[in-house]
């Protein structure tokens, strides 16, 4: 009886910090649909307390975990629903981290520096086999006054049997697939290419150029090595 009532609060500290990770999805779900921003900038310190206080949380359930299991009491099927319900956990907390180190780099960048510059590129396998996905993450650090407005242009370098080669984007697009590239953002803007390699083509890297058309705002360039993210 003792082991189950320990199992009971376990389960209840969990529903807890559920309750308390769903809020903060919740919370980043406003911002990704186009919520104030500089608003929600002013509650990062808030964020950043209750990702604390579920770290410790996580510390003392896990700790309680380890003390149920000295006890025979408990039932296997009762510790796996703890251990996998703590694992489901700390990915909801890391994607929180990841999502106030996002917004933290529109409102106030490390570097201190505003502008336009290319947040995330990822580059994950499509369907087919020469077929890529392209994930673009663009944003405008500080300055928020006014949109920025302009296209990208993206090329990849690699190795066309044996010879250097490089290849604009619009080479590499799906049949029908639009060649044009603009964007248009206040905060930040996402974007989702297909690419299709040709044979005999090997990647080596990624190119991007984000061609700003509003004055006063900089146009960037930024180079990447060609490498596949987790998807």
């Amino acid at each position: 009886m003792h082991g189950a009532g320990r199992t009971w609060v376990v389960r209840g500290l969990f529903v807890g910090l559920v309750v308390v990770v769903a809020y903060l999805v919740f919370e980043f779900g406003r911002i990704s649909a186009g919520y104030d921003i500089v608003d929600a900038a002013k509650d990062r310190q808030s964020y950043e307390d209750r990702i604390a206080t579920l770290d410790e949380e996580i510390v003392a359930l896990k700790q309680e975990v380890a003390l149920l299991e000295t006890h025979r009491e408990i039932d296997r099927e009762a510790y796996d629903e703890v251990e996998a319900s703590l694992t489901s956990l700390q990915v909801k907390i890391q994607e929180q981290r990841d999502a106030i180190a996002f917004y933290r780099g529109i409102v106030s960048p490390a570097d201190g520096k505003p502008g336009l510059r290319v947040q995330d590129l990822k580059l994950t396998r499509g369907r087919a086999e020469r077929e890529f996905n392209v994930r673009l993450v663009l944003v405008q650090a500080m300055q928020h006054d006014r949109k920025v407005s302009g296209d990208v242009g993206l090329t990849v370098q690699g190795s066309q049997d044996g010879v250097e080669t490089v290849y604009n984007f619009t080479q590499l697009l799906p049949a029908e697939a639009d060649s044009s590239w603009p964007f248009s953002f206040r905060y930040f803007q996402n974007f989702d290419r297909q690419l299709v390699l040709p044979d005999g083509f090997t990647p080596e890297r990624i190119r991007v150029e984000v061609r700003s058309k509003t004055r006063s705002i900089k146009s960037i360039e930024e180079s990447f090595v060609w490498a596949m993210s987790q998807s």
